[in-house]
């Protein structure tokens, strides 16, 4: 169980490094889909390695990272013509 929840753990922290320097190189946009669903989903994963160590703290910045990534996917879906602007 333990190597899981790492190799979810490393996933996730994976993801957001990924969509960081994606957005960081102008590969993605920030306020793009897949930018919101590579940061929910390496958020995601994280959750699951953090509340397995009882990192509440990392646990909580991470919900709150999901929170912002679905509330700025709503927005982009509500909005596509002025993201960005």
């Amino acid at each position: 169980m333990k190597l899981t929840v790492d190799l979810i753990g490393w996933a996730g922290a994976g993801a957001l490094l990924l969509a960081y320097a994606m957005v960081s190189f102008k590969k993605l946009r920030p306020d793009s889909r897949p930018y919101q669903l590579l940061n929910a989903l390496g958020s995601c994963c994280l959750i699951v390695n953090t509340m397995y160590y009882r990192a509440y703290p990392s646990a909580f910045v991470n919900v709150i990272w999901i929170l912002i990534a679905i509330l700025a996917s709503i927005n982009v879906r509500r909005n596509p013509a002025g993201a960005g602007s």
